[in-house]
């Protein structure tokens, strides 16, 4: 009887609902409209839980979480029963009779409610508050209430009870920025939900019916207390016995919180970044914006790509990378000590040779998350760092000289450009040896003259630096002249052709796969190009050394089995670069202000140096 009350009661409220639908909204057509977008809005499609995506180091490890709050999904087959029982217990025993909302629930609701000027007492289901943290929102009103019943009874003919309950388990809030039971497992007791003890679930259950008042961390006597009062219920309903309650009880709840993972930002944003290429390359984004005919056809794809991009990092997916933590922390140390006293900026990035992977970058001064990046997003010129890419390199593979061969050192003009030698030295005739160790201008643009300057962009074709155009085709870049010039990272990233003369795009990304390491769902798939010869590949080397050993790269020497370095300044003294490579690393390093100025009176101090040493010793 109080069940027919019930369904009477809902009827009538129906009515009632359309009715204000239609002569409120002045349209009949109302009502098919909101089905419409209800049933499209509803399915299982569309019913995404937002998860926290996970960032792995070399070793497997887990070193930052994105897409707040915290949010781990647990599948139907990992929720203990357990758990399931004592939620349908003290929240929905008609669970699974209803279609969605429990009309005797309902009714007592209503009734009660009456008595008060506002809502006091809701009756809903688990379905209901399902679809209430989907797709509502927590308001008290008749009108979100009524609407819950219609997204309830959708959910119902989508999903199964089972489905509901994992999706439900998985949306209600844990407290302290905490979403679905396992996520609450491993937030309060660091560990996974299938190995939590049967009164560390019912302490776990006892949260989300008043998430601020039985919060474990700040009322843990209160939580303590619910827990009791549901081991009861389930007594009574006879889910346990009065023995088995009494066991429960008294079994320890021992809090072991885990602290937020928000390690080694420098890197993290940097594989976000990296993440959002990936899927550009990946599912024709790229292209796209690459052919796109229009600024407004450009930025819905740019729109279109962002969305994807962030579907993706919702999903919950397993970022792996190359970070080497010990590296990263050299890398940041030698950078924060160097330049903490100072009001210099400046940024890092280190490559293994081996795997053409970056295992440290660093993105500037006590750099936070989601600041600006110095080693991807600053490009500057690069001053005379430029010179082993765009003029010796391509010189040794057209002319084929000896290092020994003899050129003239002193100051020479091109149709009116006339770069100076460090100090306005004049030299005379130097062995090529010599002109790269002491970083001279004058044989720079006379080999640049030999080779072309078209010829000698199309060396450093493959290295796709990013801001270079056709507009830097002169023989100023033949000394560092660009218009914006690269990035610490592309400089560093061609900087690894002198490893063995192929090169490989450096990535930090090695794979990304589903939340349980399964499905590998994007991986780059990079081919090596050749750009340099081995004979020029070892005249290379050979100078790199004599530059680390003897020439501009000296403060910066590390003893190793293979050290080779070269370094840059720019005009005015803007831009410090100390670039090279070791048997093990390939390492650059740019120092400088974010609003250029005049560094002459450190320049002894080779700031550059310090950090580039640090970090290779």
């Amino acid at each position: 009887m109080r069940t027919f009350a019930g369904y009477i009661a809902i009827s009538c409220i129906v009515a009632v609902f359309f009715t204000t639908l239609f002569f409120s909204a002045g349209e009949v057509k109302k009502a098919g409209e909101f089905q419409d977008a209800l049933e499209s809005k509803v399915n299982k499609e569309h019913m995404n839980v937002n998860r926290t995506s996970l960032m792995k180091d070399e070793d497997g490890r887990v070193f930052s979480e994105i897409n707040r709050p915290f949010r781990l999904y647990t599948e139907d087959e990992d929720i203990p029963d357990f758990a399931k029982d004592i939620i349908i217990t003290s929240e929905d025993q008609n669970f699974y009779e209803h279609v969605g909302f429990d009309a005797g629930a309902i009714l007592r609701a209503v009734v009660k409610n009456l008595v008060f000027t506002h809502i006091q007492q809701g009756g809903s289901t688990i379905t209901q508050q399902l679809a209430r943290n989907m797709y509502l929102g927590q308001e008290k009103t008749y009108n979100r209430k009524l609407t819950e019943l219609f997204y309830a009874g959708q959910i119902e003919k989508n999903l199964t009870k089972d489905e509901i309950m994992e999706m439900y388990l998985n949306v209600i809030y844990f407290s302290n920025g905490v979403y679905g039971i396992g996520t609450a497992s491993q937030y309060y007791f660091s560990k996974p939900v299938t190995e939590l003890n049967q009164g560390e679930i019912s302490f776990l259950a006892s949260i989300p019916n008043n998430p601020g008042k039985y919060d474990p961390i700040k009322h843990f006597d209160e939580t303590k207390k619910r827990q009791e009062r549901l081991l009861e219920l389930l007594v009574t309903s006879e889910k346990l016995t009065e023995k088995e309650a009494v066991k429960i009880k008294k079994t320890p709840i021992h809090l072991k919180v885990k602290k937020a993972v928000e390690e080694y930002p420098d890197y993290a944003f940097y594989v976000e970044h990296e993440l959002k290429e990936l899927i550009g390359e990946k599912e024709g984004f790229a292209d796209e914006l690459a052919d796109a005919g229009s600024e407004e056809e450009r930025d819905g794809i740019l729109k279109e790509w962002d969305e994807r991009f962030h579907a993706v990092i919702s999903s919950g997916v397993i970022i792996n990378t190359a970070l080497d933590p010990a590296m990263q922390k050299k890398s940041t140390k030698a950078l924060n000590d160097t330049l903490e006293s100072t009001e210099l900026e400046g940024a890092s990035a280190s490559i293994d040779n081996k795997t053409r992977k970056i295992v440290a970058i660093t993105g500037g001064k006590n750099y936070k998350e989601y600041n600006f990046h110095h080693a991807f997003q600053a490009f500057r010129q690069p001053g005379s760092a430029i010179k082993p890419l765009l003029v010796y390199g391509p010189y040794m593979e057209k002319l084929h000289p000896s290092l020994q061969e003899t050129i003239d050192g002193n100051q020479y003009c091109i149709k009116g450009y006339c770069p100076v030698n460090y100090g306005n030295a004049s030299p005379g005739m130097v062995t090529i040896s010599q002109a790269f160790a002491q970083s001279y201008n004058g044989p720079a643009l006379r080999m640049m003259e030999k080779v072309g300057v078209d010829q000698a962009f199309g060396f450093i074709r493959p290295f796709h630096f990013q801001k270079v155009s056709k507009e830097d085709k002169t023989f100023a870049a033949s000394v560092g002249g660009f218009t914006y010039g690269m990035s610490p990272l592309e400089m560093t990233d061609a900087y690894t052709s002198f490893i063995d003369g192929e090169y490989t795009p450096a990535r930090a990304i090695t794979d990304v796969t589903d939340s349980e390491g399964n499905l590998l769902l994007y991986q780059w798939k990079d081919n090596a190009t050749e750009v340099w010869s081995k004979s020029t590949t070892a005249q290379m080397r050979s100078l790199l050394h004599q530059g680390a050993v003897s020439g501009t790269g000296k403060p910066a020497y590390v003893s190793r089995p293979y050290v080779g370095i070269k370094t840059g300044t720019t005009n005015q003294y803007h831009d410090f670069w100390v670039m090279g490579l070791t048997d093990r690393y390939t390492t650059g390093v740019w120092v400088g202000h974010d609003t250029p100025e005049n560094m002459s009176s450190i320049e002894s101090w080779r700031p550059g140096h310090r950090i580039w040493k640090q970090i290779m010793k």
